[in-house]
């Protein structure tokens, strides 16, 4: 019996690179010139697509596999896939919800905790030796302050609920009230920022929340508040955000996510109150494991029953 063929969208993760082959006939899309006659050639032959949340799926792509019916995407995020050129095909779109929530809210609330702390500026404060000339200038508590989140999902919850561990004062902003929240929703992102010390991003990325984080809002979070995000570098305003940092109309921002990922502003380069990763909030043993394992199930759930078990 023929296994399906599926078209992958550059690499994935080592595992499922691995292990995708053993399960279904796949081919890598090729890059470059050769792609699109590649695609004009093989591309009837695809039933799917395998893809990661860092690669673009774009139109062209999907509308030159008429009989693909199924995208299963490694990551939470589909901002760089054409839903709008999957759904007018018919196609089925998954993505790997739930499965990373506590590991991207740790990392949320980790880098809460060093950007106002200064753990990280001081580690390095330490290395260089200034300990022997000086002490660091006073930072700022993080227990009993406000938190504010945009986007009450599962992460964002998770990261209220270690918010409340640390007995702060909980609101948040999002498409629509929660009933069954404890917490206060805030219909204006511009009152929530205002109201916040720290405001963290853990909403979706895409058109719709492009610098959704803009200048007014930062500047409403104000000189002694914070700006954490771990969600994608589009919701924010990226050069507002240089700019109140350079003129010290914000406390201080700390990110896992850019607009222009692996770049990241020059300026910031040199902040001390600038706690910076390389999108790496989902990036632990336990949470890829489970993220390649849900890919596969979507698969093997679409091939089998013809649904996915995590629609987008």
């Amino acid at each position: 019996m023929s296994r399906p063929r599926l078209l992958q969208i550059g690499a994935l993760t080592p595992g499922l690179d691995v292990k995708l082959p053993t399960l279904y006939d796949i081919t890598v899309l090729p890059a470059g010139e050769e792609r699109k006659a590649f695609l004009a050639a093989h591309g009837a032959s695809f039933e799917g697509v395998a893809t990661h949340v860092r690669h673009t799926l774009a139109a062209e792509v999907i509308d030159a596999l008429p009989n693909a019916k199924v995208i299963a995407n490694f990551g939470v995020g589909y901002d760089l896939i054409d839903v709008a050129a999957a759904k007018r095909r018919g196609m089925q779109l998954s993505n790997t919800p739930d499965v990373l929530t506590d590991c991207v809210a740790d990392i949320a609330f980790g880098l809460l905790i060093d950007v106002a702390r200064g753990i990280s500026t001081t580690d390095r404060f330490v290395r260089a030796g200034g300990w022997k000339k000086g002490q660091r200038p006073l930072m700022t508590r993080v227990s009993g302050k406000r938190l504010g989140i945009i986007g009450l999902g599962m992460i964002g919850k998770a990261i209220a609920k270690r918010g409340g561990g640390f007995d702060m004062d909980v609101r948040y902003h999002g498409r629509r009230a929660q009933p069954a929240s404890p917490h206060r929703f805030e219909a204006s992102l511009l009152e929530l920022a205002r109201w916040s010390d720290f405001l963290v991003v853990s909403c979706v990325g895409g058109p719709e929340t492009k610098h959704m984080v803009s200048a007014d809002v930062i500047n409403a979070l104000g000189p002694e508040g914070f700006l954490i995000n771990i969600a994608r570098g589009s919701v924010v305003d990226e050069a507002a955000l240089v700019a109140a940092l350079t003129e010290k109309r914000l406390g201080g921002a700390a990110l896992d996510v850019f607009e222009n990922e692996p770049n990241v502003p020059e300026a910031m380069l040199a902040m001390d109150n600038v706690v910076m990763l390389s999108h790496i909030a989902g990036f632990t043993r336990e949470s890829r494991a489970a993220m390649e394992q849900l890919v596969c199930d979507n698969l093997a759930a679409f091939f089998s029953t013809g649904k996915v078990l995590t629609p987008v």
